[in-house]
């Protein structure tokens, strides 16, 4: 079973992420669950999101505290105590942003950072990172085929705003090395 959790704020597309994630796992023929955490309900406020993805049946019911991968929408999170606690050995981070020298070392795990709310703004008009970021993720991991995000979107979005979607995922795959992540993920599966 992979764990992933998604940390961002309201308004950035958290919740939406692990659901759309979730969505496309199943779609796949997979096991998965999604399911938020909230502080303060309001715009801005830190939002955590989780996601299981198995071949069998999930029993587990309690937020992922030992993640394989850390998903995080807003980068001045990053150094925010606690919200890197628990990432497994071999574990790695996706970040919105750009590089920052000596940052990956200073985590002691891989870190990629993609500069998903600039996609964001480029093929959508408005700072949500969440698909970009879960494009680049599925790339990176190669757990699932970036179709079944397409796929996912479907039943959310219609029209123009699901062609821009389309557009978006495939920029942001194309911005990542795809496999690289993957022998965390068989790691992870040992």
């Amino acid at each position: 079973m992979l764990e992933i959790r998604i940390h961002g704020r309201g308004g950035q597309g958290n919740v939406m992420a692990a659901y759309l994630l979730a969505s496309a796992a199943i779609d796949e023929g997979r096991e998965a669950q999604a399911f938020p955490a909230f502080g303060a309900e309001r715009r801005g406020a830190p939002v955590t999101a989780f996601v299981r993805i198995a071949d069998r049946p999930i029993r587990r019911r309690c937020q992922v505290l030992e993640p394989h991968f850390l998903i995080v929408q807003d980068p001045a999170l990053l150094h925010v105590p606690g919200v890197t606690a628990g990432l497994k050995p071999g574990g790695a981070i996706l970040s919105d942003g750009a590089p920052e020298p000596g940052f990956e070392a200073q985590l002691g795990c891989p870190v990629v950072r993609l500069p998903a709310t600039r996609l964001a703004v480029e093929h959508l008009g408005r700072p949500v990172p969440n698909t970009a970021l879960m494009a680049a993720f599925l790339t990176l991991t190669g757990i699932l085929p970036v179709e079944a995000l397409i796929r996912a979107l479907g039943p959310r979005f219609k029209g123009d705003v699901l062609a821009r979607n389309e557009r978006l995922i495939e920029a942001a795959a194309g911005q990542v090395e795809a496999g690289l992540w993957q022998e965390a993920v068989n790691a992870a599966r040992a």
